[in-house]
């Protein structure tokens, strides 16, 4: 009886560190401003062009692609803006986010097609993608440097991604602005 009572424990235990099912109950907020520049050294290379297309980076920061979150797997809503910032460097910014909490969320630029419902939940690691990191509170206004070296150009959308369970959270199409 004991073991047996070792067991569900250890199995109850388990599924709670991957579940993490007190997640959906709490929420992060973040405000950030928009950075004037990115952190650490970038170059105007092979990570796009300005918003005039020549390749100078901008005076001020830019918003060149934007798109509306869809709801996939939790419901989501907000916008998403890749911006060029002074130097060179891009930042993509989430605008009032509002999403559930959830276990190992990223943000991923990607170059797959925004689907709706659930054809979408898991199409955003099929192809070509780079994470930006954890996401930083399921609600409010966040930054997430692109890396040096990101052709921003091959990527078509970004995912809230929860890497645990391999679905999207939620999606933008971005649109050239």
């Amino acid at each position: 009886m004991v073991a047996v009572s070792i067991a569900v424990s250890v199995v109850l235990a388990a599924g709670l560190y991957w579940l993490q099912p007190w997640k959906l109950w709490q929420d992060e907020t973040v405000r950030e401003a928009l950075p004037t520049v990115a952190a650490g050294p970038s170059g105007t290379g092979s990570s796009g062009t300005g918003s005039s297309g020549t390749g100078t980076p901008p005076a001020a920061p830019v918003t060149v692609a934007r798109g509306t979150l869809i709801s996939h797997e939790h419901s989501t809503t907000g916008v998403a803006e890749l911006i060029r910032l002074p130097d060179g460097s891009y930042t993509l910014r989430l605008v009032n986010l509002d999403t559930s909490n959830g276990p190992d969320l990223r943000v991923w630029l990607a170059d797959a097609p925004v689907k709706e419902g659930v054809a979408g939940w898991r199409v955003f690691d099929d192809g070509k993608y780079v994470s930006l990191g954890k996401l930083k509170g399921n609600k409010g206004d966040q930054n997430y440097p692109v890396p040096a070296g990101v052709n921003v150009a091959d990527y078509t959308s970004i995912s809230i991604w929860c890497d645990r369970f391999d679905v999207s959270f939620g999606a933008a199409s971005l649109t050239s602005v």
